[in-house]
């Protein structure tokens, strides 16, 4: 498919700038794909669409403070360092951006604090560096201090930087393996009270870690996407998850993927006789239409904005033309957009 076929008109005060008051207040749409309904709801009806055995998937990746301000030596030009991943614990190597790019050379060095400092020492694809960090000190308080350094990345189609209510409202209430850059925003919607209803009705649980990153916020810049390349993200699965969705599999229970990262990290994990297997390592997976959902058949996420990855994988699940119409009918309806916008059931 092209990327051009992802446009749709959204209006600039249906993208949502910050969350809504409490986690779950946001409003629901329904998607029947088999019947092609459409139905309005609020994020509390979704109790309504599981019973008893059903399986929620979860990603349980958990935001870091990626962003850290600091100087350029010498000039003492201001620059913003973007944690993208790191390298090597000991070496204290990470792969980052460094605005502006074009000013930092192998062998700057980027000054922090008196404690902190890092030396450019390589550069990377996508325009970015390896940096190689400078402290006298062991790893735990090099990882405090970073946090403390740091703010978290929001995403830019919300044209602010992060504020004091982000740093809870920014992650899912169930975040526990820190990585991400982006957060899975459809597991956002879930308080601790839905997850204790969603319990007593019977369902089922299962977390993944995928660390979603850059790749989220990055343009696509190739017309045809099969010759796009995703960033890679970090994927873990373990043997007790696996064994829980194979069994949901074989006693034919629904599986919900809460969330594009899920649908991802779920296909990932897929083996040739169509059932999951423990995952660590790194993916690039790019799902987008026709791609055939093999292992979700339910999936609850927000609305994305024009030409974005997250609304590639949308389509594939939902069906390219017939969520052309629930996005029309989204805008029609004043949903909101985004990160902090409402969400989506497609059953």
């Amino acid at each position: 498919m092209k990327l051009s076929q992802f446009d749709f008109f959204l209006p600039d005060d249906l993208i949502a700038k910050r969350p809504v008051k409490e986690r779950g207040a946001s409003k629901l749409m329904v998607v029947d794909r088999e019947k092609r309904k459409i139905y309005h709801k609020k994020f509390p009806d979704i109790l309504k669409y599981f019973t008893e055995d059903d399986l929620l998937v979860f990603n349980n990746t958990k935001v870091f403070p990626a962003i850290l301000k600091g100087k350029k030596e010498k000039t003492e030009a201001d620059i913003e360092v973007f944690l993208l991943r790191e390298l090597k614990e000991k070496e204290m190597l990470w792969d980052v951006l460094v605005t502006p790019a074009r000013k930092i050379r192998i062998g700057n060095k980027l000054y922090f604090t008196d404690d902190l400092i890092a030396e450019v020492i390589d550069n990377t694809t996508s325009r970015g560096r390896t940096i190689k960090f400078i402290y006298d000190g062991d790893y735990k308080s090099f990882k405090k201090l970073l946090k403390k350094l740091g703010t978290i990345p929001l995403p830019p189609f919300l044209e602010r930087t992060a504020e004091k209510i982000d740093k809870e409202r920014y992650q899912t209430v169930f975040a526990k393996n820190e990585g991400a850059v982006a957060v899975p925003t459809a597991g956002m919607h879930f308080d601790k009270n839905m997850l204790k209803r969603l319990e007593i009705l019977g369902t089922q649980f299962a977390e993944v870690t995928l660390h979603a990153g850059i790749g989220n916020f990055r343009a696509i810049e190739v017309e045809d996407l099969s010759k796009h390349k995703m960033d890679s993200e970090q994927v873990f699965a373990d043997q007790h998850t696996a064994d829980i969705i194979n069994n949901a599999k074989q006693n034919k229970n629904s599986i919900c993927a809460v969330g594009t990262t899920v649908v991802k990290t779920l296909e990932v994990m897929m083996t040739t006789e169509q059932n999951v297997a423990p995952f660590e390592g790194w993916s690039n997976k790019f799902i987008f239409p026709p791609y055939e959902i093999r292992i979700a058949d339910k999936m609850i996420t927000n609305f994305h904005l024009p030409f974005t990855p997250m609304l590639m994988t949308v389509s594939a699940f939902g069906g390219y033309r017939f969520m052309k119409e629930v996005y029309e009918t989204a805008v029609d309806k004043k949903y909101k957009f985004g990160t902090y916008g409402d969400a989506m059931i497609i059953i």
